[in-house]
């Protein structure tokens, strides 16, 4: 019996049996690198670790979770998302990228041709492809032409809690993409646009929860691109147009020429800043759509703006050939040019919202803002609940011309200087119970001004200055 066990005993060890003891392996077989270190990263913001983290990428490991290090980089990180399966690239926010060469830092790239449906996405996007995921990464650019991070053809690309820097575009969407979240992420002095839809097709995006700060050619920017489900909420986003020699832009700035924009939420966000850039505006919209390269319709519109803090620019919000908007519950100070303008738009709702004359920051107290809400070529809006105090040197606080079938009910306009409501050649419309006053007007000053127009019912209105030019 003691010969036997001992026989079992010296088998058991020869093969590595039992006691946690493995197997040995010949050795000239060479073992397959399962660590970023054997991929030859080194991360002292020194060498060049392009190669090694394409390495590591293209052997498919799915996890490329970066120590703590400096990873300089001088072409885009290429992750073939159908070759090397679902892929991950995070830290713990202690890992800098920084793009020391053209183009972005990371790029992915899916082949995903299907919509968000669940029954147009094929098996192979959801085995290799779904939810690619950047995580705690902070990107740093060091090359004049260097961007953040890019997708094309992806489903449900995932970006969270990643600071980019100092390139031109923090997040490039481009081609096709869909189901994207952006979220709890800093975009922070960037040369280009902080988010950029370019030439992109895409339907649902939730940007949210991000500081979107000082890039100089826009914060949130859509460009030749059809958009659908656009969700902007919760976010800081402000100073995004250089000073006084860039190029007109937009905290916000959606642009439907050669393309398609709708169903877009912008909520709970706080968005101001810079006055001195021209035509600089908070929230600026442009619904003119024709035919696009993706498809021939051409809806666009269905757009809510609600309860947002907007401040400091030419123009709060800036919208234009938008359908169906409702713009509510809003607290806008500080338009220099006009808190709000729309023109040729319908079916438009603007209720409940206050522009205030408030010097906050102490800049210039103010006193360059004329402030001030204008309508022009709008038809079917109800303008409701409003509250607009104090004005600087312009023709009315509230302007309506050429202008059909509004209902302006319940506003009150407080500090108008020389004239309330304009209303000038404005058709088929109805002011009522609307509290117009300036107790402080020159005499030459008129609570409601109508010029030409006609079928309108102008009941009910507490006035300090009726007109009597009639």
């Amino acid at each position: 019996m003691r010969l036997r066990i001992a026989s079992f005993l010296t088998v058991a060890i020869v093969l590595g049996i039992g006691a946690g003891i493995a197997p040995s392996h010949d050795a000239n077989t060479p073992s397959k690198p399962t660590t970023l270190q054997q991929f030859g990263l080194v991360g002292d913001g020194k060498t060049d670790d392009t190669n090694a983290m394409q390495r590591a990428v293209d052997a498919g490991l799915g996890q490329i979770h970066l120590p703590k290090g400096n990873y300089r980089l001088t072409q885009p990180i290429v992750v073939d998302l159908d070759r090397v399966g679902p892929t991950s690239i995070t830290s713990d926010a202690t890992a800098t990228i920084t793009m020391a060469g053209p183009g972005p830092a990371l790029r992915f790239q899916g082949t995903h041709g299907g919509t968000a449906a669940p029954s147009t996405v094929k098996a192979n996007v959801w085995e290799r492809q779904r939810m690619p995921l950047v995580e705690g990464l902070e990107i740093v650019g060091d090359h004049a032409e260097a961007n953040g991070i890019e997708a094309d053809g992806t489903m449900q690309i995932t970006i969270t809690r990643c600071l980019v820097r100092k390139v031109v575009d923090a997040i490039r969407l481009t081609g096709r993409n869909r189901n994207v979240i952006i979220a709890d992420c800093h975009l922070y002095e960037n040369r280009g646009v902080g988010v950029f839809m370019d030439r992109l097709n895409l339907h649902q995006i939730n940007i949210t929860g991000s500081h979107v700060s000082y890039n100089q050619r826009g914060g949130i920017v859509a460009k030749k691109s059809e958009i659908r489900n656009l969700h902007i909420g919760t976010c800081d986003i402000e100073g995004n147009m250089g000073g006084r020699d860039s190029i007109p832009s937009a905290n916000i700035e959606l642009d439907s020429t050669d393309s398609s924009i709708g169903e877009v939420a912008i909520v709970g966000c706080t968005i101001q800043h810079t006055h001195d850039a021209p035509n600089s505006a908070n929230i600026r919209i442009n619904g003119k759509s024709n035919p696009v390269r993706h498809t021939d319709e051409r809806r666009h519109g269905n757009i809510t703006i609600a309860d947002n803090i907007l401040s400091d620019v030419q123009i709060n919000i800036d919208i234009e050939r938008c359908r169906a908007v409702t713009i509510t519950g809003n607290t806008m100070w500080k338009g220099y040019e006009r808190d709000l303008i729309a023109r040729h738009c319908s079916n438009l709702v603007v209720g409940n919202n206050v522009f205030d004359r408030n010097p906050r920051y102490h800049y210039a107290d103010g006193s360059g803002a004329k402030h001030g809400v204008v309508f022009e070529n709008c038809s079917n809006a109800t303008i409701i609940g409003n509250h607009i105090a104090g004005v600087g040197d312009i023709e009315a606080a509230m302007v309506a011309r050429r202008c059909r079938l509004l209902n302006i009910v319940g506003c009150t306009i407080v500090g108008f200087g020389k004239c309330g409501l304009l209303l000038d050649d404005v058709r088929t419309s109805r002011v009522s119970d609307c509290l117009i006053r300036d107790d402080e007007a020159e005499n030459d000053a008129i609570s409601i001004k109508v010029v030409g127009g006609a079928g309108n019912m102008i009941v009910d209105n507490l006035v300090s200055h009726p007109d009597t030019s009639k």
